[in-house]
C-alpha cells in the first residue's frame, strides 16, 4: 500500500513520525500514540510512515551534501561564532538482509556513524584557565569506571586481567582557585548514517558549512583515534582551519592500561606510573610522555606476531603507538586556553540516544530503514528548526500526499 494513500492529518502524521523516530521500538510508539490521543494506528504503519518519511530526509540531506560538493550550498549562518566543535564517533548494530522471507537471513553488524556539531560560549586566555586535571582522573575507583566504560564502549578489550586498585590515602592538592574551564554548548545538532566513511565524511562537512562553524574563530575536531575520523579530518577540516583533538578519556584509558601492565601484580606502584603519564598528557608534555611509553615498551619486551590482545607487552607497546599516532593532538594546554573541548563525551552521549533507538538484541535492520529512522531521530535530537524546515520542504514524495492540507482527520 502506498503511503501517500493514508488518510491522516498532517499534525498526526507528524505525531507518529516523531513518536517512530524517538520511541524505544515502533510498537511503543503505537502504543504511546494511542495512549496520548486515542488514535489507534498499528506498528506496521507506524513503521512505513517513519520510514518514509526518514528517506525523503535523508534525500534532503544528500541533496545539501551535493551543493556543497558544488559550492552551491547557502548557509543557514554566516555570522562568525567565538568558538565551534566537530565530534565523530560510531557504534555497531545488527542488520539483515533485505529479502522478504520469514526469520532473519544474512544478519551482521553495521556501523552507525554519529557526529555532534556545537557552537560554543567560551573565553580564550593567555594561561592555562585548568592546569590541574579534575579529581576524578586522580581518584582510582573513579579512574577504573572511566576506563570500563570506554572499552565496554569500543568493545575491544584493551586490558589485561588486573587486580582491583585499592584506594590509597591521597595527599590534598592544591587548585588555583578561580582557574575553571568553562565551555557552554549553545546549539548542537546531529548527523547519523549507516553509509561509509567517506559519504559520512561529506555529510559532516555540508553540516558544518551550512551552520557556518568553519567561519569560528576558534574551532576544534574532536574523536578517538580511529583512522578513519582523521582522514575525515585531513580531507575535510584541516583544510578550515579547525584543530585536532585526541579525546582525553580514550588516551587517560590506554595510560592506564599500560601502567597496569607495566607493574603487573604491583597495584600501588601501577597507580604511580598512571599519574605520572597523566600528569605530562594533561600539561602537553609530550616528548617524555612518549619517551616513558617507548622505555616501558623496551622495558616488558616487544610482543611476538600473534600475541593475544590482553599479553601486557602488547598493551604498551599499543599505548605507545597511540601516543606516537596522536603526537600532534595532544596538547591539551593550547587547547584549554583556546576555550575548546578536550572530551569527545558529548558524542559519545548522543551515540548512547541513537542506539536506544534502534540497537538491541532483538533488533535486526534493513540497512534503509535503519538510515530513514536514524534521520529522524537525529533531526529530533538537533538544537535547532531542522524539523519545522524539513517538514516544509515542497517534496511531491510525502507520505501524505501532495495536498495534505486539504487532507482531513
Amino acid at each position: 500500500m502506498e503511503l501517500r494513500n493514508s488518510r491522516r492529518s498532517p499534525e498526526v502524521l507528524k505525531h507518529v513520525v516523531e513518536l517512530g523516530g524517538n520511541a524505544h521500538s515502533y510498537k511503543e510508539a503505537s502504543q504511546v500514540l494511542q495512549r496520548q490521543t486515542a488514535i489507534e494506528i498499528g506498528n506496521k504503519e507506524t513503521q512505513r510512515l517513519t520510514e518514509q518519511v526518514g528517506t525523503e530526509w535523508a534525500a534532503a540531506r544528500d541533496e545539501q551534501v551535493e551543493q556543497f560538493k558544488q559550492g552551491t550550498l547557502p548557509r543557514l549562518h554566516s555570522q562568525p561564532h567565538q568558538a565551534a566543535s566537530v565530534m565523530v564517533d560510531g557504534a555497531y548494530v545488527q542488520t539483515r538482509a533485505a529479502e522478504a522471507r520469514p526469520g532473519v537471513q544474512g544478519q551482521c553488524w553495521s556501523e552507525v556513524k554519529c557526529a555532534s556539531l556545537a557552537t560554543l560560549a567560551s573565553h580564550a586566555s593567555a594561561v592555562d584557565p585548568m592546569p590541574e586535571p579534575p579529581s576524578k582522573f586522580l581518584n582510582p575507583e573513579r579512574v577504573k569506571k572511566i576506563v570500563a566504560e570506554v572499552s565496554e564502549r569500543h568493545v575491544a578489550a584493551t586490558t589485561a586481567p588486573q587486580r582491583a586498585v585499592q584506594a590509597q590515602p591521597q595527599p590534598k592538592r592544591k587548585r588555583r582557585k578561580g582557574l575553571r574551564q568553562r565551555i557552554v554548548r549553545l546549539v548542537t545538532t546531529f548527523v547519523a548514517t549507516m553509509q561509509n566513511a567517506a559519504a559520512f565524511g561529506y555529510m559532516v562537512a555540508a553540516e558544518a558549512y551550512l551552520r557556518g562553524l568553519d567561519l569560528a574563530k576558534y574551532k576544534g575536531f574532536v574523536c578517538d583515534g580511529m583512522p578513519y575520523n582523521w582522514t575525515i579530518y585531513e580531507t575535510h577540516f584541516r583544510p578550515l582551519g579547525f584543530i585536532p583533538i585526541l579525546d582525553f578519556l580514550h588516551l587517560l584509558t590506554y595510560l592506564y592500561t599500560a601502567a597496569q601492565a607495566l607493574e603487573a601484580g604491583r597495584a600501588w606502584r601501577a597507580w604511580q606510573t598512571y599519574e605520572q603519564w597523566l600528569y605530562w598528557a594533561w600539561r602537553g608534555e609530550r616528548q617524555r610522555l612518549l619517551a616513558a611509553l617507548q622505555t616501558a615498551s623496551g622495558k616488558v619486551g616487544l610482543p611476538p606476531p600473534g600475541a593475544p590482545e590482553n599479553d601486557r607487552r602488547a598493551i604498551v607497546a599499543r599505548a605507545a603507538t597511540y601516543v606516537a599516532n596522536n603526537y600532534d593532538r595532544i596538547d591539551y594546554p593550547r587547547y584549554r586556553k583556546l576555550g575548546l573541548p578536550y572530551s569527545s563525551a558529548p558524542v559519545e552521549s548522543a551515540v548512547k540516544q541513537f542506539c536506544r533507538r534502534v540497537k538491541g538484541s532483538e533488533k535486526f535492520w534493513v540497512e534503509g530503514g535503519a538510515e530513514a529512522t536514524l534521520q529522524v531521530r537525529a533531526a529530533h535530537l538537533s538544537q535547532d528548526d531542522r524539523v519545522e524546515r524539513l517538514w516544509a520542504r515542497p517534496v511531491e514524495t510525502h507520505a501524505y500526499g501532495t495536498n495534505w492540507r486539504d487532507i482531513a482527520a
